[in-house]
């Protein structure tokens, strides 16, 4: 028998899924409209000070102090392979959360919460789909109206390029195998 408490809580983190269902939070970056799922949002700042780190990727920008929280900052437009910009007033970092990380992801302008039903995300097309670095991120074309957004794949945008590669490297047979 379920008490009563634990229904309760079952029932919010149902509803909060619900809520979130089909929510996008959308920014352009490299003059493209870019959607994540709001799940994975946690908040939006003002640009602010970054701590450089030596001897990292060029995307990666360093670290901010977010009331006393330390959270790496990656360059979505560098990360997509395009060129840096300069940052403005109008810059955001979009504080995002997988699998326990946080992550800043800065971009050149926040565009607002979205709905797109899961029936309005089309595969990305074929053509030329591997040939730019920033298609490895999109899973999806998301239709609203007369517009589109790519849609971003955040575990693989978040995920080291040497694990990438890592992941797409055959595998060896060892001796025991090969008998």
């Amino acid at each position: 028998m379920i008490d009563e408490t634990t229904k309760e809580v079952q029932d919010e983190e149902f509803l909060e899924e619900d809520t979130q269902k089909d929510l996008y939070m959308t920014f352009v970056t490299a003059g493209e409209s870019y959607a994540i799922a709001i799940r994975y949002v946690n908040e939006i700042i003002s640009f602010q000070k970054i701590t450089d780190i030596p001897d990292t990727e060029n995307y990666v920008k360093g670290l901010i102090n977010l009331r006393g929280k330390i959270i790496p900052v990656i360059d979505v437009r560098i990360r997509f392979g395009y060129d840096s910009f300069e940052y403005t007033d109008r810059t955001c970092i979009i504080i995002t959360e997988l699998k326990g990380y946080v992550v800043g992801l800065i971009v050149e302008k926040i565009e607002g919460v979205v709905s797109i039903p899961k029936e309005d995300i089309l595969p990305p097309p074929e053509i030329g789909q591997l040939e730019g670095l920033a298609d490895r991120y999109i899973y999806g074309i998301g239709k609203i109206e007369d517009d589109v957004k790519l849609m971003i794949d955040i575990d693989k945008l978040l995920k080291d390029p040497e694990d990438e590669e890592e992941d797409n490297m055959p595998v060896e047979e060892t001796e025991d195998e090969q008998e």
